[in-house]
C-alpha cells in the first residue's frame, strides 16, 4: 500500500504538459498535483507516533488503505482540475498513514541482523517508487491518463487482502490524546512554507506574509513540544548531532529524487520533444537499478557498516548531476538517460543506509519518534523540492523561445541540486565520523 502511494507522488509528473493543456493551466498551478499530495501527507506524518500508541496496526491499515482507495475512485472517474486535486489530496491522507506505519512495523517486528536489509526495501518505497512513476505515468498518459489511478486500485485491493491477513499487534495500544494544537501549528509551517515558495513567482508580498505565518506556525510548534509532557514529536532528538547531519543528507537525498523526478520528464517532452511515453521508457533503467540496488545496499550495511556504500552512492549521484548540469542546454535523450542512471544508482546505494544510521544513533525507545521525524521531514522536503525546482524552472521559462528558456530553466535546476549535494556529502561525512568518535 505504501509503495502505490509514493508511487503516485511522482506518477503524475510526466502528465504534466498533457494536463496542462486539457485543463489550460500554467507549470506552477499543475504542480499543486504533487506539491498538494505531499503537503497533506506531510501534514499526517507527525501524529503516527500518536496513531501507533493509540490505535492498533490494524485499525491504521485499514484506514489508510480505504481513504487511498476513495482518493483513487474520484481521481479516475473526475476530468475537473479541481475535483482531481481534492481527490489527490484524500490520496495524501492514506499514504500520510501508512508509510511511517510500515517502517514501524520493520523497526519493531525485523531481526537485528536484517535490520539493513528490510530497511533497504523501505526505501524502495520511499525512495525508488518516486523515481519509477514518471515512467508508470508516461506508459498510461499516451492511453489514458484516468487509467494511472485505475490500476493502482487493483493492487489497493490486493494490499487489503493480504494486510487482513499478515498484519500482527505486537505493542499495547493506549488510549492518550492528541495534542491538536501541536498538529495545527507544524501544518500552518508546512503549509505557510510551500505557499510561500509558489508565490514567489507572482507575488512578493504574498509569499512574504504565507513565510511570516509559517514562521509563526514553527515558532509556536517548537515551544509547546518542549513545555508539555507528551509531545507530539519529541524534539529533543535533535541534540544528537550525528542523528542530526544524517537526517539532512536524507531529507538532501529526498529532494534530489523529486527534483530529478520533476525536471527530467518535463525537459524531456519540452526540449528534447519526445512524447510521454517515450519519456517515461527513458527514465525506466535508472529507476529500475535503483529498485534493485536499494535491497542489496542493506545487505552492504548488514555486513560492512554504513560507511562504503554511503560514499560510493553519493560519489555516483554527484557525478550524474554534474553531468545533467553541465550538459543541460544541449543534452540528448541519450545524455538525461546516463545522467538519471547515475543518480538513481547514487540513490540505491546511499539513501536507505543514510536512514538505517540515522536511527541507529538513537535508543530503541526513541525509534518510533526518530521514524516519524525522518518521514514526516522526508515528505515535507518532497513537497519543498517539488516547489523549489518548478519556481526556478517556470521563472526561466518565456513563451517567446519556450524550448531554450526551458533548457535554461532545468540547468539552473540542477545547479541547485549540486550545491545541495556537497553540503549533503559534507553533512553525512560529519555525521558518520561524530559516530565514530563516540563509539
Amino acid at each position: 500500500m505504501a509503495f502505490c502511494g509514493v508511487l503516485i507522488e511522482t506518477a503524475m509528473n510526466v502528465t504534466f504538459p498533457t494536463l496542462m493543456a486539457q485543463f489550460d493551466v500554467n507549470t506552477a498551478t499543475i504542480q499543486w498535483l504533487t506539491t498538494g499530495y505531499l503537503l497533506i501527507v506531510s501534514i499526517f506524518v507527525p501524529i503516527s507516533g500518536f496513531l501507533k500508541r493509540r490505535f492498533t496496526t490494524k485499525q491504521l491499515f485499514l484506514t489508510a488503505n480505504f481513504t487511498f482507495i476513495l482518493g483513487l475512485i474520484i481521481c479516475s472517474v473526475t476530468n475537473q482540475f479541481s475535483v482531481l486535486l481534492i481527490g489527490r489530496l484524500i490520496q495524501g491522507c492514506g499514504t500520510g498513514i501508512a508509510l511511517p506505519l510500515m517502517f514501524n512495523i520493520i523497526l519493531e517486528q525485523a531481526p537485528l541482523d536484517k535490520i539493513g536489509f528490510l530497511m533497504g526495501i523501505g526505501t524502495l518505497v520511499t525512495a525508488i517508487a518516486p523515481a519509477i512513476g514518471p515512467t508508470y505515468g508516461g506508459l498510461l498518459v499516451g492511453i489514458n491518463w484516468h487509467y494511472i489511478f485505475m490500476i493502482l486500485l487493483v493492487f489497493m485491493v490486493i494490499s487489503l487482502v493480504l494486510g487482513l491477513f499478515s498484519i500482527k499487534q505486537v505493542t499495547e495500544v493506549k488510549k492518550i490524546k492528541l495534542d491538536l494544537f501541536s498538529w495545527f501549528t507544524i501544518a500552518v509551517f508546512f503549509a505557510g512554507a510551500i505557499l510561500a515558495f509558489n508565490s514567489v513567482a507572482t507575488s512578493l508580498i504574498s509569499a512574504l506574509v504565507y513565510g511570516i505565518v509559517g514562521m509563526i506556525g514553527l515558532g509556536l510548534f517548537i515551544h509547546r513540544s518542549l513545555t508539555v509532557a507528551n509531545p507530539l514529536v519529541n524534539l529533543r532528538l535533535f541534540k544528537n548531532h550525528s542523528f542530526d547531519f544524517h537526517l539532512t543528507g536524507f531529507l538532501i537525498a529526498q529532494i534530489m529524487n523529486v527534483g530529478t523526478a520533476f525536471v527530467l520528464p518535463n525537459y524531456l517532452q519540452l526540449v528534447n520533444h519526445v512524447n510521454s511515453l517515450t519519456a517515461g521508457m527513458l527514465l525506466l533503467p535508472g529507476a529500475a537499478l535503483g529498485a534493485v540496488l536499494a535491497p542489496f545496499s542493506g545487505k552492504l550495511y548488514d555486513s560492512m557498516g554504513p560507511g562504503k556504500p554511503i560514499r560510493l552512492g553519493l560519489t555516483i549521484q554527484m557525478l550524474g548531476l554534474l553531468l545533467l548540469f553541465a550538459t543541460a542546454l544541449t543534452a540528448n535523450k541519450w545524455i538525461v538517460l546516463i545522467g538519471y542512471i547515475m543518480v538513481m544508482l547514487g540513490t540505491g546505494f546511499s539513501m536507505g543506509n543514510i536512514m538505517t544510521n540515522g536511527l541507529a544513533q538513537l535508543s530503541e525507545k526513541d525509534n518510533t519518534d526518530g521514524n516519524a521525524i525522518f518521514n514526516t521531514l522526508q515528505q515535507f522536503a518532497g513537497a519543498l523540492g517539488t516547489a523549489v525546482v518548478s519556481l526556478i524552472v517556470s521563472l526561466s521559462q518565456v513563451k517567446a523561445d519556450f524550448t531554450h528558456s526551458t533548457a535554461i530553466g532545468s540547468q539552473h535546476a540542477f545547479l541547485l541540486l549540486v550545491v545541495l549535494e556537497v553540503i549533503s556529502i559534507w553533512m553525512l561525512i560529519m555525521g558518520m565520523r561524530k559516530k565514530q568518535s563516540t563509539d
